[in-house]
């Protein structure tokens, strides 16, 4: 029988969003780990609040029991992504919480790590704990969607991201692309980078916008600089090789060595279009730990993910201002209407004078 208070359904769904919140603390920093935050409460009182803030470091529920000197008796315990159950950096969590003397646990969503995935709430409902789980829980896996599309999937999380007038174009017929954005929507796109595993560009923005691909922000992260380049044509001078962190090259299989170019190299096999192999790319940055891709551009590479399926969500700030020709933000042949790609809005947002839209397909 549950021992839930009557008013719980509520008061649960708040404490949940709360170790949301916590978890957003630090987002980004977390890869390969999720995002995670811990609420624990009793009599409807919080005693004690925590959030994982990196690989190696104490998970959620550990940081909250931790502010109690390990002890929670009869205290519920809130907790976005179920408690491991296994020993890997850090010991599990499922052993602390209970010692701890908690009585109910509340989880948002099972974690897909075969490791746990049910295996964590079986411990504790084996130890007498109550454990509801579900709660919240499509905002659970939203916040953790990279994690969960690279346990669930095998490759990274992708997230296509340009700034365009209201016609669609990054760029003018006579190449001015500086600036389509104001400099809001510039330090939101940065803020993206700070967020991501990865920041990836073609050849073609490579050479036309010289990007540095690092994050402009105060305490910001680096994200990894990632480049499509098949013909391996950087330039030495390029930012992107001398900005901070080490970029990584994809590259084909026939393109020249270049042991002079600071900068990681890997060789994947073209597709049926003749260009770089989008699953091999992904293939590739899972096996670095990249559970996140922020893809900047060009039109083309935009276009590539898209056609793979492999488009996640998008990122699009649209400037009030019309070109009636250039680049256009995603490139390739024309869609008929009856096959045109379909997107969900997720979140609209005026920045500045431009408009920041979320959308999921």
């Amino acid at each position: 029988m549950s021992t839930a208070p009557p008013d719980a359904a509520p008061a649960d769904a708040a404490h949940l969003r709360r170790t949301l919140a916590l978890a957003r603390q630090a987002e980004g920093r977390t890869s390969p780990n999720p995002a995670v935050g811990c609420v624990v409460v009793r009599g409807g009182q919080v005693l004690a609040e925590g959030f994982h803030t990196g690989p190696g470091r104490p998970h959620a529920e550990r940081e909250a029991l931790a502010a109690l000197g390990g002890r929670a008796e009869g205290a519920t315990l809130y907790v976005n992504l179920e408690p491991c159950c296994h020993h890997g950096r850090t010991p599990p969590c499922t052993e602390a919480v209970i010692a701890a003397g908690v009585a109910r646990v509340v989880v948002g969503t099972v974690d897909p790590d075969p490791r746990v995935a049910g295996r964590g709430i079986a411990a504790l409902r084996a130890a007498g704990i109550e454990v509801e789980v579900g709660v919240e829980a499509e905002a659970c896996r939203s916040l953790n969607a990279p994690f969960f599309t690279a346990r669930e999937l095998g490759r990274p999380f992708v997230v296509l991201k340009a700034a365009a007038t209201l016609d669609g174009r990054i760029a003018s017929a006579f190449g001015e692309s500086k600036w389509i954005s104001g400099e809001e929507a510039r330090a939101v796109g940065h803020r993206l980078r700070d967020t991501h595993d990865a920041v990836l560009v073609g050849a073609g923005t490579l050479h036309a916008d010289d990007p540095s691909l690092d994050t402009r922000i105060p305490g910001g992260r680096n994200a990894l600089p990632v480049v499509l380049d098949s013909g391996f044509s950087v330039r030495p001078e390029a930012r992107v090789l001398h900005a901070g962190r080490r970029p990584l090259f994809f590259v084909a299989e026939d393109a020249p060595a270049r042991p002079e170019i600071p900068a990681d190299v890997e060789r994947v096999p073209r597709g049926a279009d003749g260009r770089l192999a989008v699953d091999a790319i992904l293939a590739a940055l899972h096996a670095r730990d990249i559970q996140s891709v922020l893809v900047e551009g060009g039109g083309q590479v935009h276009r590539s993910l898209l056609d793979a399926g492999v488009a996640d969500r998008v990122h699009l700030f649209l400037a009030p201002r019309v070109l009636a020709g250039g680049a256009g933000w995603l490139g390739g042949a024309p869609f008929h209407l009856r096959d045109a790609p379909a997107f969900r809005l997720v979140a609209l947002d005026r920045v500045g004078p431009d408009a920041h839209l979320i959308l999921e397909p």
